[in-house]
């Protein structure tokens, strides 16, 4: 892993939408003062993508305009990336991979409450009670530096970031 230059770690916290990556992350940032990038504001305000997915309601990204926004932050180090998935992402750039996970249940009706419904809901739900994404991070990334963390209610949440925020504070270049 080419992180010999970074003087700060870069995390990516990923999951399913609606387990809380955003809050996480936030916390995570206020906690331990590295720089917050949510990569679906970042994809919006830059203009990173292709089009509209109708069906899912959403942007479709472009891969490579998106990591090229990032690359120097990225190199720089102290970074905790916020996006759903992390296929596509340099594997050099992340010492630690978060994949959040919450129970069906909270997930299904945290997304309706966001207005999810019919495909959109359901392909969600099923991406979280089959791990999609967190089998994606085991393959995509070290084994050693991916975690899985439950993320259902408030005492989760505040438990995750301060084990992230203590890893954080621990983490030392590689030499």
């Amino acid at each position: 892993m080419a992180q010999s230059s970074r003087k700060k770690p870069n995390i990516l916290v990923s999951g399913t939408p609606g387990t809380g990556k955003t809050t996480t992350a936030s916390l995570l940032a206020d906690a331990t003062q590295l720089r917050h990038i949510n990569v679906g504001d970042l994809v919006k305000e830059k203009n990173l993508y292709d089009g509209w997915d109708d069906e899912f309601e959403c942007h479709i990204i472009n891969e490579d305009l998106v990591c090229d926004e990032l690359e120097d932050m990225m190199e720089e180090g102290g970074n905790i990336v916020d996006y759903h998935g992390c296929d596509f992402f340099p594997e050099r750039w992340f010492d630690r991979v978060v994949v959040l996970q919450t129970d069906n249940s909270v997930l299904y009706d945290r997304l309706s409450s966001r207005g999810y419904m019919g495909t959109k809901l359901t392909n969600n739900i099923e991406c979280e009670i089959f791990q999609v994404l967190l089998e994606e991070a085991k393959t995509c990334y070290p084994e050693d530096i991916v975690v899985a963390m439950q993320n259902d209610c408030v005492d989760d949440i505040s438990r995750n970031v301060t084990i992230l925020t203590e890893w954080a504070r621990s983490w030392q270049p590689a030499t």
